[in-house]
């Protein structure tokens, strides 16, 4: 690879992809409202086919829960970056919808399993309509830089 190039990495495999979502836990979740975008840093929980994220600390507007209810598709990033200058990065799309509290069990074990700060679970009350949202991963790509 020559010049630039070498900056756009090498396009990773559903098993490198699996590697960064497991070994991440914590990425920006993009949504858009009305044509308006709106992107939050979030924790979340991989179980192989779904990304789980746990709205917390809700403010007075509701934001990221007006978006997720608007959002007809969602995509989300996250990324790593090592002092040598290797990344890697994952980008998964699908519909976002809120759990149900039957899913919640499985939420929580994905969470509790690579979410940052999954202590935070503990404190969290189940209530009958959890503020837990499930991506469905449809689409997902990654490349990395650097990496063996």
């Amino acid at each position: 690879m020559s010049g630039f190039q070498s900056l756009l990495g090498s396009e990773m495999d559903d098993a490198e992809i699996d590697d960064v979502l497991i070994d991440n836990g914590m990425g920006v979740l993009s949504m858009s409202a009305e044509g308006v975008p709106y992107g939050v840093p979030l924790s979340f929980g991989y179980d192989g086919d779904r990304l789980y994220f746990l709205f917390l600390d809700a403010s007075t507007e509701l934001r990221k829960e007006t978006y997720a209810e608007a959002a007809t598709e969602a995509s989300f990033t996250t990324f790593d970056v090592d002092p040598d200058g290797s990344w890697r990065s994952v980008i998964v799309a699908g519909p976002l919808d809120r759990i149900v509290v039957d899913e919640w069990d499985d939420a929580r074990e994905a969470m509790a399993d690579n979410a940052y700060q999954s202590d935070l679970l503990g404190e969290y009350e189940l209530q009958e309509n959890p503020n837990v949202w499930a991506l469905k991963i449809e689409e997902r790509s990654g490349r990395a830089v650097g990496q063996s």
